[in-house]
């Protein structure tokens, strides 16, 4: 198991035994206002990717699951 992981697990384990209602709306707290602070950072291929699938959305360029399930299924056979 990671460090993270690790330090995950602990903290699930101690949130779970705590019995003070004010300490668990602090935590509660203290996680509402530090989600917006991860920001994840694309590469470029990563944006241009993004853009072109947004480009096939908007212009129909789209293929039903179905039809991507077919030829594997007629493979099956």
């Amino acid at each position: 198991m990671t460090t993270l992981e690790n330090i995950r697990n602990r903290l699930i384990d101690k949130i779970l035994l705590a019995k003070n209602e004010k300490f668990l709306e602090a935590v509660e707290k203290l996680f509402i206002t530090t989600q917006g602070e991860e920001t994840l950072k694309l590469s470029t291929d990563q944006i241009e990717m993004l853009q072109m699938s947004e480009d096939d959305i908007k212009y129909g360029r789209l293929i039903s699951e179905s039809e991507i399930d077919n030829p594997d299924k007629e493979w099956l056979q």
